[in-house]
């Protein structure tokens, strides 16, 4: 088992925050996207989808998308629970990861992919190429101070983002904030309950372990 890697990149931390909370350590390839490798034909073979991270597993399947590899892991390895314990936790995680990763992470992605020369024809993750959009830089930098607002409304009357329990409804949460440094914005001073929040979750060891 391996997984192929990119420690820098927003959606790779991801799984390695979730991996370092539950305790699990295994050999790590690393894919360079600044060099494109997630396009050479030997990977192409063994993710179509051309992104990181990607798990195989000994048996030579490979699974690519994070919550692909979460469930994975989180079958194999249930204790901590990172994906929710009942139903209704499970279902708010589910929610919550969402709206996280689409509301905050992808307007993050719009701004920064749409902007940096680098990615002039690689605009989108996967592996066809497209063109930069300026205007969805824009409205991605708007999303994103709304994805602010929201979330701070959320841990106004929640310790945690789905509840009062530590979830992969954080993880994205943190690497949101985070990610958002990369076109330089953080949270805005009118969010104190979000702030308060990335204070605790950003000193968890795994999340230092990732910094």
């Amino acid at each position: 088992m391996q997984l192929y890697d990119f420690p820098k990149a927003p959606n790779p931390r991801r799984i390695n925050i979730f991996l370092a909370e539950k305790g699990i350590d295994i050999p790590r390839v690393t894919v360079d996207l600044m060099q494109r490798q997630q396009l050479t034909p030997e990977y192409r073979a063994k993710n179509p989808a051309c992104d990181v991270p990607m798990l195989e597993l000994d048996d030579g399947t490979c699974i690519s998308q994070i919550r692909g590899i979460q469930r994975y892991f989180e079958e194999t390895h249930p204790d901590p629970p990172l994906l929710g314990s009942s139903p209704v936790q499970k279902a708010c995680v589910e929610m919550w990861d969402h709206l996280a990763a689409m509301n905050g992470l992808s307007a993050v992605a719009d701004a920064f992919r749409n902007t940096t020369p680098g990615f002039a024809d690689r605009a989108v993750v996967g592996p066809h190429g497209y063109a930069q959009i300026p205007e969805l830089a824009e409205r991605g930098k708007t999303r994103l101070q709304n994805f602010f607002v929201d979330f701070d409304q959320r841990l106004a009357d929640n310790e945690y983002v789905a509840g009062d329990f530590y979830s992969v409804a954080d993880i994205t949460t943190l690497v949101t904030c985070d990610f958002a440094g990369w076109i330089k914005a953080s949270i805005p001073d009118n969010c104190p309950h979000l702030k308060a929040w990335y204070g605790r979750v950003s000193q968890r060891p795994a999340v230092l372990a990732n910094a």
